[in-house]
């Protein structure tokens, strides 16, 4: 990406072993310009099916449009759900298409399927890469230092969250592009739940930040 076109933004994903977390800021921004204080970057695309953003909004809006699209037509054809891993293949290929010309964003697709819990990071070239863990955006590199250090391979959704609002409180201190509060998803077998405003603010304060 070139460097008038870049935009600063902090998501992450993660797969605990009762279910995946995915969690955004709000921060819109152009340049040293505030733009916007409670964007949409956390999208539901199914009901065990997420994905976070990070790049042009257009673009962004765009492409959550194309995969929810999809993924409600594979359903209806199918009579089940699409697989993450699908998803991302589908992902991948839409904005591998696009290489020469491409859609300025950075995203995380998770959700939960029949094989259990799935995080990818997807590149604007259409690079698919699964993980335990992942994060994208400017404020990236301090969430990857908190995921780093506390990330364990047995910790329950629950703790996730935590942690995650943790990473995220960690880049909106440092990275100017981040902020405006924290937007948590955690989804599993039985439902995809949407962490509200209220209870991010009691797990700061317990967390003491």
């Amino acid at each position: 990406m070139t460097e008038d076109v870049k935009t600063g933004t902090t998501i992450l994903g993660l797969v605990c072993k009762d279910g995946v977390v995915i969690a955004t800021e709000r921060r819109a921004t152009m340049g040293t310009l505030i733009a916007h204080k409670a964007t949409k970057k956390l999208y539901k695309i199914d009901d065990h099916l997420a994905m976070a953003t990070a790049g042009l909004v257009g673009d962004l809006q765009i492409l959550a449009r194309y995969l929810s699209a999809e993924a409600n037509l594979y359903r209806l054809k199918r009579d089940t759900q699409m697989p993450v891993q699908s998803a991302a293949t589908l992902m991948s290929n839409i904005l591998n298409q696009r290489k020469f010309y491409p859609y300025y964003v950075q995203l995380i697709l998770g959700g939960w399927d029949a094989a259990g819990g799935h995080v990818y990071s997807l590149d604007a070239a259409g690079g698919a890469i699964p993980d335990k863990y992942t994060s994208g955006g400017s404020g990236s590199p301090y969430v990857f230092g908190v995921l780093e250090d506390s990330f364990r391979d047995d910790m329950t959704a629950n703790e996730g969250v935590d942690l995650a609002i943790r990473a995220v409180t960690a880049a909106m201190g440092r990275d100017s592009a981040s902020g405006n509060g924290i937007d948590v998803a955690i989804i599993n077998d039985k439902e995809f739940k949407i962490i509200t405003e209220d209870e991010v603010k009691k797990r700061l304060q317990k967390l003491g930040k």
